[in-house]
């Protein structure tokens, strides 16, 4: 059995600079010392296993996961779907997908969230979900509500879902944003704006997906991940079953 190879390191170009003044926290929350360079070991390049038996069916249904019976939440009705592949172009099966969101009035369901938008008693606003083999995934749930924020005076964040996933090992895992064609708040939004490819800010919107849509339902958005890549690990050096 070959040894599993390890991750490409990544493209620190490709992410937001650790401190962008424009969005204040990020100066609190920034590094004070130089990064240091680890060679990857066993503990970065396993991970996490999961079996579907730890994952409800209902689990990826927003729109009802948290819903009293014959209820369902409040808001337009979406599905985001899409695949998780690394950056071979490998689908990333069997991995973990959690979602997380403010209501459609812009609201999460959290204590400390004091925006004057009302809670939803029907919309928990997380879910989760395993890929298949193929890497797919999806969920239903209700396009989240655009919200203020205290960075500057009129500062407001773009709906959004946040979504965390595990991949094959610890290296792989990542934690981001994805974000909807066509909201102009995008472009205007202090923390996508830390980004500083055009490119790498359009991976995190999500493509209006007219033929995954349920007519009279619900509106689809697709969204892949990529996450990163595995180096080949040769075996008698020949390049076949990498």
């Amino acid at each position: 059995m070959t040894k599993p190879g390890e991750f490409y390191q990544r493209d620190r170009n490709w992410h937001p600079p650790a401190v962008t003044p424009t969005y204040k926290t990020s100066v609190a929350r920034s590094p004070q010392y130089s990064m240091i360079s680890l060679e990857q070991s066993a503990s970065e390049i396993t991970g996490p296993k999961f079996g579907h038996t730890d994952i409800d069916a209902m689990d990826r249904d927003m729109i009802h996961n948290y819903a009293a019976a014959g209820e369902s939440a409040i808001g337009e009705r979406i599905i985001v779907h899409g695949r998780v592949l690394d950056e071979n172009s490998r689908p990333v099966p069997n991995t973990l997908v959690e979602a997380w969101q403010a209501n459609a009035g812009g609201r999460y369901r959290h204590k400390k969230d004091t925006y004057l938008a009302p809670i939803d008693p029907n919309f928990g606003g997380c879910g989760r979900t395993l890929t298949d083999e193929n890497g797919y995934y999806y969920f239903r749930t209700v396009k989240p509500g655009a919200y203020p924020w205290r960075n500057w005076v009129n500062d407001w964040r773009p709906a959004h879902i946040h979504l965390s996933i595990f991949g094959t090992s610890f290296s792989q895992r990542l934690i981001t944003q994805c974000y909807f064609e066509g909201d102009p708040l995008i472009a205007k939004c202090p923390i996508v704006n830390t980004i500083p490819d055009q490119a790498a800010r359009g991976q995190l919107i999500a493509a209006l997906d007219m033929n995954a849509t349920i007519p009279l339902d619900t509106i689809a958005y697709k969204f892949d991940i990529v996450l990163r890549g595995r180096r080949s690990t040769l075996f008698e050096n020949r390049m076949e079953g990498n």
